[in-house]
């Protein structure tokens, strides 16, 4: 699934933080890791540095995944970032993006500014987000992926990101949750303007149950993997209980598809995913619906 993996890395420590994620993947998928740096038009004085940097970065990871089927080398480009990274991945069928969410310009920017928030936007392709404030050490390597939480919304459009954890769960053992949030009510237009009306108990025990049915369904198609597999149905605001329950679990990654009832720009750019990318504090894989354009 993962045949070429991109890690884009601007020479900070946190950049950094993606490359245990990238070596644990492709290790398993025994994928092209691809380690780029973008230097930009101003910086031309440093790019001698620059490309000791990313060679030095290559040969680490190629050290690290001599045992595997992996291979890993160093790209360095020049241009726009987010604009050299889209394309790079565009031109060579690159699987998925790893990027850390911290860059030279700043944490916040970098987790919901230009870069990221270009890239997530203009491509296709999947895109995992590891959180500057992640934590990890040597020894938690092999369990990066040990515990993992999949939100559905109960439409087949969110549910992009079950085949690439099937296929991680194939390759690796991991403990997957899948998790919907069902709202305790909806707001109306009324007269006096848009208000909030909960939803009445009959209603809500009906939507519970028509719920777990279908949690329990999407759950057998995770059977014959190494996976453990369970379910989870809670009632609130739907990125509150996400973050929470992740917290609560001590999940190591969250995947989701960046389409829902609420729309390809509620995901990416709305209230759901961009309160996870603002308040969580997990990795996110970002995976496109069939079908949503860029």
């Amino acid at each position: 699934m993962y045949k070429r993996i991109i890690v884009p890395l601007d020479g900070s420590n946190l950049a950094e933080l993606a490359l245990p994620y990238a070596e644990r993947l492709a290790g398993a998928f025994g994928s092209e890791l691809i380690l780029l740096l973008v230097s930009e038009p101003t910086e031309s004085e440093h790019q001698h540095m620059q490309q000791l940097y990313i060679e030095k970065m290559a040969d680490l990871a190629k050290s690290n995944l001599k045992r595997k089927a992996a291979t890993a080398k160093a790209v360095i480009l020049s241009g726009e970032p987010a604009r050299e990274i889209v394309d790079y991945a565009e031109r060579n069928n690159v699987s998925l993006i790893i990027m850390a969410s911290h860059g030279r310009s700043g944490i916040m920017t970098w987790a919901i500014g230009s870069v990221v928030n270009k890239v997530l936007q203009r491509v296709s392709i999947p895109i995992l987000l590891i959180r500057a404030k992640t934590p990890h050490t040597e020894a938690s390597t092999e369990k990066i992926f040990n515990r993992i939480l999949i939100p559905l919304d109960g439409s087949e459009l969110g549910e992009a990101a079950l085949p690439h954890i099937q296929e991680l769960s194939n390759k690796l053992s991991t403990e997957v949750t899948l998790l919907q949030v069902l709202a305790p009510g909806k707001h109306v237009h009324t007269i006096g303007g848009l208000n909030y009306v909960p939803f009445k108990e009959q209603h809500l025990e009906s939507m519970k149950t028509e719920a777990m049915q279908y949690l329990e369904k999407v759950s057998k198609r995770l059977t014959g993997t190494k996976t453990i597999t369970k379910y989870e149905l809670r009632i609130g605001d739907a990125a509150h209980e996400i973050i929470r329950f992740a917290d609560e679990t001590s999940t190591s990654l969250i995947a989701m598809s960046t389409h829902g009832y609420s729309g390809v720009r509620q995901w990416i750019m709305g209230s759901v995913a961009q309160k996870i990318l603002q308040a969580g504090s997990k990795p996110v894989l970002f995976v496109k619906a069939p079908g949503v354009k860029s």
